[in-house]
């Protein structure tokens, strides 16, 4: 039904039926966008959202048959899915949600092949563009969620400059059930705090009023 419906909408649109069909589609033509059914026979959905995650930036939106259990939710947000609907679905709110997320990839930095091997060191911290990894000065490893990690990268690709919501909002792909500008101070927060020694008083991401945030460090491109 999904099919058919995006197919109406000029959608080109390829379905599987498992884990396995849905990476040999991955492989047989581009893809800009994954709707993917947690709810599977054999399989955890949410395991193949990590799993597409590791392996893709490709925007995902999840499906859920349990309007009232918030956890699947949670976890498939953390987990790195852009968004998530309980079915019964409305055909005409999943379509608006596919333009979104497919804009907001759009405005989303893009990563260059060559940029890939890019590493950032700011205040003893050190980001890896290839491996996705964030060390701390003591050497340890610090586990970023997708949407920190994209937020922390715009933040390190304009170190000193002002970034309003809206900008920062299409870079980390942050969304909720509604989408509010504050939603984006949600993930500031999370990242504040493992990143700042004392959160309630940042010195690296700073907020300017008004306006939005800015990385107050200088950035070293390694």
């Amino acid at each position: 039904m999904i099919a058919d419906y995006l197919g109406e909408h000029h959608f080109r649109v390829s379905t599987a039926a498992s884990g396995r069909e849905m990476a040999r589609a991955l492989k047989a033509s581009p893809v800009d966008l994954v709707i993917l059914d947690v709810q599977l026979d054999d399989e955890d959905g949410l395991e193949l959202v990590r799993d597409l995650r590791a392996r893709s930036s490709l925007p995902i939106i999840v499906l859920s048959g349990h309007r009232r259990d918030e956890v699947d939710r949670v976890i498939g947000l953390e987990l790195g899915a852009d968004d998530y609907l309980t079915k019964p679905v409305s055909l005409r709110e999943l379509l608006a949600r596919i333009r979104a997320a497919l804009r907001r990839a759009d405005a989303a930095p893009k990563v260059r092949p060559d940029d890939r091997r890019v590493r950032y060191r700011f205040a003893g911290w050190e980001l890896s563009l290839r491996t996705r990894r964030l060390t701390a000065p003591s050497g340890e490893a610090m586990p970023l969620t997708r949407g920190e990690f994209n937020l922390l990268v715009a933040f390190l690709e304009a170190p000193q400059r002002v970034l309003s919501r809206e900008q920062l909002l299409a870079s980390s792909r942050v969304h909720d059930a509604d989408v509010f500008d504050r939603s984006i101070d949600v993930q500031i927060l999370r990242l504040r705090r493992k990143l700042e020694p004392n959160p309630s008083e940042p010195r690296l991401i700073r907020t300017e009023r008004g306006t939005g945030y800015v990385f107050a460090t200088p950035v070293e491109i390694l």
